[in-house]
């Protein structure tokens, strides 16, 4: 395998562009060398099998979309919690085909039992930290709020990204607010 760093990111990123464009079928290395621009059989010197591209782009992806510097500062109120819950949000629909395809990944786990493995693991990992992270930013709600508010908002992200006339900017915000709101009473 080959360790040029740059370039097995650039093949990394290709991959998350072709999933999130022609699904995992469409994940081939003669997709991935012409999303990079490479020449062909480039992806096979950087990746073992289509296993291994799964793999890598299952962890990439997360990378890219786990935030660096979540604002959690600020008044300690659910309408400051409210807002952080909508930049997230955002955040996240932003990296469109990051999370498409990470769409894709997910569905591809249930025959692929390391892809399984590593997104197990992975989404453990930030399911857990944005636990913590709640927890010592002092801002209202428990534990079981986050978990309650990862998973609305994480769906309320697909139907953002696939269904995107389904709810508008405005019907969108005030979901998220409503979200926050059952998920964290007064």
């Amino acid at each position: 395998m080959r360790r040029n760093v740059e370039r097995r990111a650039a093949l990394v990123d290709a991959a998350i562009e072709v999933l999130a464009r022609e699904g995992a079928r469409g994940l081939t290395f003669r997709a991935v060398d012409a999303e990079a621009g490479v020449p062909t059989g480039t992806a096979s010197n950087y990746f073992a099998n289509r296993d291994d591209m799964f793999t890598q782009a299952g962890g990439r992806v997360y990378e890219v979309l786990r935030p660096q510097d979540v604002p959690l500062t600020g008044p300690p109120t659910r309408e400051r919690l409210k807002e952080i819950m909508r930049e997230v949000v955002d955040r996240v629909s932003t990296y469109r085909s990051g999370y498409l395809a990470l769409l894709e990944l997910r569905l591809e786990a249930t025959r692929r039992p390391e892809l399984r493995a590593v997104l197990t693991r992975t989404i453990r990992a930030d399911v857990d930290a944005n636990v913590r992270g709640h927890r010592e930013s002092g801002l209202p709600g428990d534990d079981a709020a986050v978990l309650l508010l990862y998973l609305a908002l994480n769906w309320l992200v697909v139907e953002r990204l696939t269904l995107p006339g389904l709810f508008g900017e405005e019907e969108l915000n005030a979901l998220v607010d409503l979200a926050v709101e059952r998920a964290v009473p007064a």
